[in-house]
């Protein structure tokens, strides 16, 4: 069975997967690049006309478990001069 059968309504762009989840959309990518979720296929055909290609998808019910845990990191204070 295909990715695509499993989760129809399921699979979104790292962009909608961010704005439902919270994680930002570079941790999402992140955790795809080390294999903690797979990316799938999109139709890049889709949004050519705005100036972007989303070729990229994701399953959200891949990126719920993980989101539940994720705690963003603090950003360190800049130092003084």
């Amino acid at each position: 069975m295909r990715p695509a059968e499993l989760y129809p309504d399921d699979l979104v762009y790292g962009h909608e997967a961010s704005a439902a989840t919270g994680v930002p959309e570079p941790v999402i990518r992140k955790w795809a690049s080390r294999g903690k979720i797979r990316r799938y296929a999109g139709d890049a055909r889709q949004y050519s006309g705005h100036g972007h290609e989303y070729k990229t998808m994701y399953a959200l019910p891949e990126i719920r478990p993980l989101a539940d845990r994720y705690k963003a990191t603090p950003q360190r204070a800049p130092r003084a001069a």
